[in-house]
């Protein structure tokens, strides 16, 4: 089997949690197809499949099968999609809301009872009846009919059946008002109930179109953020040309006040450029010749020369946008329940809308008597129910707390992700680049007894050519002091250990106590604080660096907001006993919380054996050395600049550049995580206890002590309202701070 690929399709209409179980299902049952999972919030599938088996044409026939639309992702083109139908919604909206206000000052006029007037007045609201269902709001039927052409059911089908049942019978009493009259039957009718139900849906499409809007802002906005044309530098030459145009390696100006293209370096001039919308810094940051800027960033300064590293798909922000737009869309566990209500609920209600018709019309032992009053029961129990509000309780949720924490810097890879964080009261952190900047310097360098300047030199350069070939703070910076390297052949890195290789013939260490010791060389470097690197050549020690950190400005803080959220707090680290105990002891970790000399295995086990004490762990850390303890942890933070990070083993990535980080980006995460499950809950919550009380209610469960029996209209009212209130609640997480 070939390796699976990912696509996103964007589906159209869907209305109700019933729409994307039926979307899922048809498309999981292609042959060839691994998972699809459906967000009803973005009207968007996300299809895993073999491309060897699957053709892109068989999704979405299997998806028109069912009843829905698909369509090939095009560039932007859920937005578009999202951004047209608002405008028609609304105008639809209020064309019908005008329509029910006439119906119901026409309906009043019949309380007077029979006459020529009323004989007009019931013709007159059947026209405007029939316009509105076939003019105003025809896609109510056609979706049902689709639905059911197909063996399925959605919310279109409650709405139509339930507006079909109260049209016909009030077609029969305008057509034949005498049969009505010669059986004691008064030909009423309930026009004016059927305008208002698809007038009040169409209100609540308007306010959960805008709703859902402002819950996906912010793929919307990291879209936005991408400018259309850079300036081009070939041959001297500056020229304006569309994004697509510029390759890899391509010279490109950045003037004041725009934005940057493309990830790159700059190697010429000197500005602040302003990274708030990508990482969350708050504060403009400086670069200048050396240093990487990323695509979508603001020049605010001076005009800047880059060079383009990463394009297209390959730059911080796509990858930020896609990674992004498959959180928002993956599944959250506590979605499943909402799942498997949502399988079953339409054909609940409908079974009970005949229960409720028929137990009406059994109180008068079947007399048509009961007849007006068992047709407005059934009515008012298939439009009240609601299975949009179960369908968006969770998804709703997730997408807006991944996007608010994107807009901060972090990236939250899904709804499970989200879910896991919540949990955690335990979380392990890194030293090397977490805790401390990860820019260390080298401050000192020990030879061995016996070594010439000469020598020393010789062996310096050894260290840093090793170094060279390691991407870590530590490495950089022997480089940095070094200056010079030679070529090192055979290199071998062990991940939080060193490395070795060979020069001139001879066997090189460079390392740990560890990763001496495994080479056979004993060093001592009894109670030094600092970290340090040894290298041995030939089997025999001959230098010790001397390295230090600085620890993050937000450290403490961050620590302090951890351990207020009850979160346990453990130093993991690879280094030495005394470099991890200065550290330790400066952001006040004491005891059996440090844990230093680990390898990357032991930091693995420590995180496993920590759940398998029962705590939900969180591990933070650069996403190198620390993959497998990051892919162990029930919720991994990856620390890093952003470049490559689909390829991340952490769950959260933060964003900001590693110099500048903010460690509380952390508990804040945990905060935003926390509150999102709450959200979901108290949706979950709402949607069950509004669809348990609200289908009774219509039933008429109250009116044999409290004569209250709800009518159609007021059901369809609460039907509107019901999803919108679900989204209204997730949207209060946008104002997190």
């Amino acid at each position: 089997m070939s390796a699976m690929e990912q696509i996103t399709l964007p589906i159209g209409g869907m209305t109700c949690a019933a729409c994307q179980h039926h979307v899922e299902v048809a498309l999981r049952e292609v042959p060839g197809v691994g998972s699809a999972e459906v967000n009803l919030l973005a009207n968007k599938a996300m299809v895993t499949y073999d491309p060897a088996a699957v053709r892109l044409e068989a999704l979405l026939g299997a998806v028109a099968e069912a009843g829905y639309e698909a369509s090939l992702p095009a560039e932007d083109a859920g937005e578009a999609v999202s951004e047209d139908r608002e405008p028609h919604l609304k105008l639809r909206a209020g064309l019908a809301l005008a329509a029910a206000v006439v119906a119901m000052v026409v309906s009043m006029s019949l309380m007077g009872g029979g006459g020529a007037s009323a004989g007009v007045a019931r013709w007159f609201l059947l026209v405007l009846t029939v316009a509105v269902m076939g003019f105003v709001s025809p896609q109510t039927y056609s979706r049902a009919w689709s639905a059911a052409r197909y063996g399925s059911t959605n919310m279109n089908t409650l709405v139509a059946i339930g507006t079909l049942a109260a049209f016909g019978y009030s077609l029969a009493a305008t057509a034949f008002p005498g049969a009505f009259e010669r059986v004691g039957l008064a030909p009423d009718v309930y026009f004016e109930a059927v305008v208002f139900i698809l007038a009040f849906l169409l209100l609540g499409s308007v306010l959960d179109a805008r709703a859902r809007r402002r819950a996906t802002d912010a793929l919307r906005g990291f879209a936005g953020l991408r400018p259309e044309t850079a300036l081009l530098v070939r041959d001297g030459v500056e020229r304006e040309v569309g994004l697509a145009e510029v390759l890899a390696g391509d010279l490109v100006t950045v003037r004041a006040g725009d934005r940057v293209p493309v990830d790159g370096v700059v190697i010429g001039g000197r500005s602040a450029v302003d990274q708030s919308l990508l990482t969350g810094e708050s504060v403009p940051v400086m670069r200048s010749v050396g240093d990487e800027v990323i695509g979508g960033t603001i020049n605010l300064d001076g005009p800047l020369t880059v060079r383009a590293t990463n394009v297209g798909a390959a730059g911080v922000l796509a990858q930020m946008q896609r990674l992004l737009e498959q959180a928002q869309t993956s599944r959250a566990p506590m979605q499943r329940m909402a799942d498997r209500a949502s399988a079953v609920f339409v054909p609940v209600v409908l079974g009970l809308a005949a229960a409720t018709f028929l137990v009406w019309m059994g109180v008068g032992g079947f007399g048509v008597r009961m007849l007006p009053r068992a047709v407005s029961a059934a009515v008012a129990v298939l439009v009240i129910a609601c299975p949009c509000a179960m369908g968006l309780a969770v998804p709703a949720a997730v997408t807006v707390a991944i996007g608010r924490a994107a807009q901060r810097g972090t990236l939250i890879k899904g709804g499970e992700a989200l879910e896991r964080l919540a949990r955690v009261d335990v979380i392990g952190l890194d030293k090397t680049g977490t805790l401390t900047v990860g820019e260390p310097r080298i401050v000192g360098v020990r030879f061995a007894d016996g070594i010439s300047e000469a020598e020393g030199q010789r062996f310096l350069e050894i260290a840093a050519g090793l170094e060279a070939r390691v991407n870590h703070p530590l490495a950089r910076a022997v480089v940095r002091y070094v200056g010079g390297s030679v070529d090192i052949d055979d290199v071998a890195v062990e991940p939080g250990m060193g490395v070795s290789g060979s020069v001139g013939g001879l066997r090189v260490v460079l390392g740990n106590d560890a990763m001496l010791a495994e080479a056979g060389v004993r060093v001592a470097e009894p109670g030094a604080r600092a970290t340090l690197v040894h290298l041995a050549v030939d089997g025999k020690h001959v230098l010790t660096l001397q390295a230090e950190d600085v620890v993050r400005d937000s450290a403490a803080l961050a620590l302090g907001e951890l351990r207020g959220l009850g979160v346990a707090v453990h130093m993991l680290t690879g280094d030495r006993v005394e470099a991890a105990a200065s550290v330790a002891g400066e952001l006040g970790i004491v005891g059996d919380a440090v844990h230093a000399g680990l390898l990357p295995a032991g930091k693995m086990e420590f995180i496993r054996a920590m759940q398998g004490a029962g705590h939900r762990v969180a591990m933070a850390g650069d996403g190198t050395n620390d993959a497998a303890a990051l892919a162990q942890a029930d919720a991994g933070f990856a620390i890093g600049s952003g470049t490559d990070l689909a390829r991340e083993a952490g769950d959260i990535v933060l964003m900001s550049p590693s110099g500048s980080l903010a460690l509380t980006a952390i508990p804040d995460a945990i905060r935003l995580a926390r509150r999102a499950v709450r959200t979901m809950k108290q949706n979950l919550w709402w949607a069950t206890i509004y669809n348990i009380l609200g289908l009774p209610v219509a039933a008429g469960v109250l009116y044999p002590h409290f004569h209250v029996l709800l009518s159609p209209v007021l059901a369809s009212a609460a039907m509107a309202l019901s999803s919108t209130s679900v989204l209204v609640n997730s949207l209060r997480l946008r104002r997190f701070q």
